[in-house]
């Protein structure tokens, strides 16, 4: 059966308030801006977003009032430095809980791998030595100090298991029943995508599964852990998309310049979330001129493989 859903249909049926969702799995790479953005017009509360480098998505989300929490190794904007919304989120007041300030649980992103790894293996937590002799496990109950059982007795951190609710990517193509191509910087978004309860799967193309099934090495997302398969076209940007679109510096720059207060953020999501209603409509909001200079300039194509014998 096929799990393609519009993304208004997939947030609204997968992303109930209170889910915890994980995010930005691939780094710098393919955010899935568009889902965020979708999240927001739907006006989901109380979320608890997770994620190694969410580059700026995490701070709409906070501005937007949506987030309860955060388990992060870093909020901000990559490109500029600090994200606004985050900050007055944290230093003075969250608006997804007014009277308080956003609670953020500080990870590494090594520690955030291993969280999504011990969910995606269904243990409760993995042993590792990193983060010891830092304040990153202080206060934070993600980590607890353990004896090894085996000789020799080695004190270790225990990083305990994240298991999302929803895990969303992006990835450059998919077929029908979510099977999913995708290649670039991974970061951990394999192990997102395992640890998690439900997966959106949001691609530039939705393609034939014969095309899919040409090259089954970079099948990295298998259906049967897909519940959604979204086309979104442009839906990562203003990330990039290897081998689709590059990074909109530009984008970062102007966000950065244009959030700078509550009100300045609200008038930004006015024009760029609340103003249009899907990715077509984000796209010509972009412009044609905008896009053509994003596009693939130089191509860089693997080489044929042959799964025969």
């Amino acid at each position: 059966m096929s799990k393609v859903l519009t993304l208004q249909q997939a947030i609204a049926d997968l992303v109930p308030d209170g889910s915890s969702v994980a995010l930005g799995l691939q780094m710098e790479q393919m955010i899935p801006f568009a889902a965020g953005h979708e999240i927001i017009r739907q006006k989901k509360r109380d979320l608890r977003l997770i994620g190694p480098i969410s580059d700026i998505l995490f701070d709409q989300l906070i501005g937007a009032g949506c987030v309860k929490d955060v388990v992060a190794a870093w909020v901000g904007n990559v490109m500029m430095g600090s994200a606004y919304n985050f900050r007055r989120a944290t230093e003075q007041e969250n608006p997804g809980t007014p009277g308080e300030k956003l609670r953020v649980f500080n990870m590494t992103n090594f520690c955030i791998s291993l969280a999504l790894q011990a969910g995606a293996m269904g243990v409760p937590f993995l042993p590792t030595r990193t983060a010891m002799g830092s304040d990153v496990p202080r206060g934070n109950h993600f980590f607890y100090q353990i004896i090894s059982p085996f000789e020799p007795k080695e004190t270790l951190m225990a990083v305990r298991a994240i298991q999302p609710d929803v895990t969303i990517v992006h990835v450059q193509r998919a077929d029908k029943f979510g099977n999913a191509h995708c290649w670039g910087n991974f970061g951990v978004m394999i192990e997102g995508v395992r640890a998690a309860k439900k997966v959106i799967v949001c691609a530039e193309e939705v393609v034939p599964e014969e095309m899919i099934a040409s090259d089954p090495n970079r099948t990295v997302i298998p259906g049967f852990l897909v519940s959604a398969v979204v086309y979104c076209p442009y839906g990562a940007h203003p990330s990039p998309v290897q081998g689709y679109y590059k990074r909109d510096d530009d984008f970062f720059q102007q966000y950065h310049a244009e959030t700078k207060t509550p009100e300045a953020f609200s008038a930004w999501a006015q024009h760029w979330i609340h103003g249009v209603k899907d990715c077509s409509e984000y796209a010509k909001l972009l412009g044609e001129e905008r896009l053509e200079n994003l596009g693939v300039k130089k191509h860089a194509y693997a080489a044929v493989t042959d799964f025969g014998y």
